[in-house]
């Protein structure tokens, strides 16, 4: 299975950034999908996550109302999509893939995924 982001970037405080990651090499709809990020020097943290069915989302505090997650089944693809960015946000950001019979479970635990991709820097300026 290998999960590609793509969309990272410098951009200024308020900005905005659309983060898409593309899944191949098993049905998409087998998947709960999630975004993770990691800023140097701290622990992975859980960002986003997506139903199996698209049904459901769930957001860390820190970004509620500001980042939506939403995904593509014709396109198998998962989407972040940052508004008002701030210079906290900096960071790596990472999709990852958990194998699921769940169609309306979403997972903010890292353990319960089972793919991950390389990850894009997204980079916010003060």
């Amino acid at each position: 299975v290998l999960l590609a982001e793509s969309g990272g970037g410098l951009v200024q405080a308020g900005g905005s950034l659309r983060l898409s990651c593309v899944v191949s090499g098993r049905p998409f709809s087998t998947f709960a999908m999630g975004w993770f990020r990691q800023a140097p020097g701290k622990e992975r943290e859980f960002v986003a996550s997506v139903s199996r069915g698209a049904g459901q989302t769930e957001y860390a505090d820190s970004v509620k109302g500001r980042f939506t997650i939403t995904r593509d089944s014709d396109k198998n693809t998962v989407y972040l999509q940052m508004d008002n960015l701030q210079p906290e946000d900096t960071a790596a950001y990472y999709c990852a893939g958990a194998q699921t019979s769940y169609s309306t479970t979403t997972y903010s635990n890292h353990r319960s995924y089972d793919f991950w991709g390389q990850g894009t820097q997204v980079t916010v300026s003060s």
